[in-house]
């Protein structure tokens, strides 16, 4: 007969001299819960993170601020650094406006609102095909797709330039105007890429409970897909008008006239121009910067969520 099982003895628990209980411990960071391990507090480690961070901050932006002093300074140099202004004046933006930024900046106002207003439409309807239908050739197309981004745009800058002046089967000419510039930029590989990855996360119960009621294709992807889709349209649009903004070799082989030119043809017309100096072409910096600063500062939110919503992504 085996002897009856004896428990245990337990070490009764006691108050700490707080009179709190011993079970409830005592909560610290560890080593590494702060970045690359560095503790918080004052001291070799810490002085070493601050250094770091403001060597970066230097890198990234001091060339902003030489601009911004530059374009500020009556007598601005382009071969040395200055982060305040030199006897501050206005004088660099009126002889810009003189030379016509203002006329280029709305150009490209018109086309970078047109063009982004077009690419969003493009690529939302192909990357809704792409990710949430299933038919024959889909893995063509999205390659496809993506065989535009690496073909540079010098590569097909002669085609272009015929293709605009002569449409196939309507036969128009759209050089000289800004459907010239608009039209070829309607799709982006990389944002259809973006678009197509997050709305293929999309649980399809969702979709599969709105076609129940009678949902049809249209509103399914206006008031059912991109409601979700916010992230990815955040990253979609703010990098979709950077790239818009910052196009020169199409706007410049769509013009006809000086006159069709953009802020950023404008600005290598200015640096050539003998008769003004590194100021006024830097306060024709300070306008072209302008929009996309204002852009990503208000859709800074959605870009980094989108960002960060495809680096944690499976």
């Amino acid at each position: 007969m085996s002897a009856p099982a004896i428990d245990p003895v337990r070490t009764p628990v006691t108050a700490s001299p707080a009179g709190k209980s011993a079970g409830k411990q005592r909560t610290t960071p560890a080593r590494f819960d702060t970045a690359l391990g560095w503790s918080d507090r004052p001291g070799l480690a810490w002085a070493l993170r601050v250094l770091l961070c403001v060597l970066a901050l230097g890198v990234f932006a001091a060339p902003f601020v030489t601009v911004f002093s530059g374009s500020f300074s009556e007598k601005a140099s382009g071969s040395t650094l200055s982060f305040l202004p030199h006897h501050p004046s206005l004088l660099n933006f009126e002889v810009a406006g003189e030379r016509g930024i203002w006329d280029y900046f709305g150009n490209s106002l018109v086309i970078a609102g047109g063009g982004l207003l077009l690419q969003l439409v493009v690529c939302t309807l192909a990357a809704y095909a792409l990710a949430r239908h299933k038919f024959r050739g889909q893995a063509l197309i999205l390659t496809l797709f993506m065989l535009t981004m690496m073909l540079p745009e010098e590569v097909i800058a002669i085609p272009l330039s015929l293709v605009l002046g002569h449409v196939p089967v309507i036969g128009l000419d759209l050089k000289g105007t800004v459907w010239g510039v608009i039209l070829p930029l309607g799709a982006w590989g990389f944002s259809v890429m973006v678009l197509t990855e997050f709305m293929k996360d999309i649980p399809a119960e969702i979709e599969e409970a709105a076609r129940i009621d009678g949902v049809g294709e249209l509103r399914m992807l206006w008031q059912v897909i991109l409601p979700l889709c916010k992230p990815a349209l955040g990253v979609a649009g703010v990098l979709g008008f950077i790239m818009i903004w910052d196009q020169y070799l199409l706007p410049l082989i769509a013009a006809k006239d000086p006159t069709d030119y953009t802020v950023t043809v404008a600005l290598s017309i200015l640096r050539t121009d003998p008769e003004v100096g590194s100021g006024v072409v830097l306060a024709g910096a300070v306008i072209a910067l302008i929009p996309s600063l204002i852009v990503y500062l208000l859709l800074q939110r959605s870009l980094v969520t989108g960002i960060a919503a495809g680096a944690t992504k499976g």
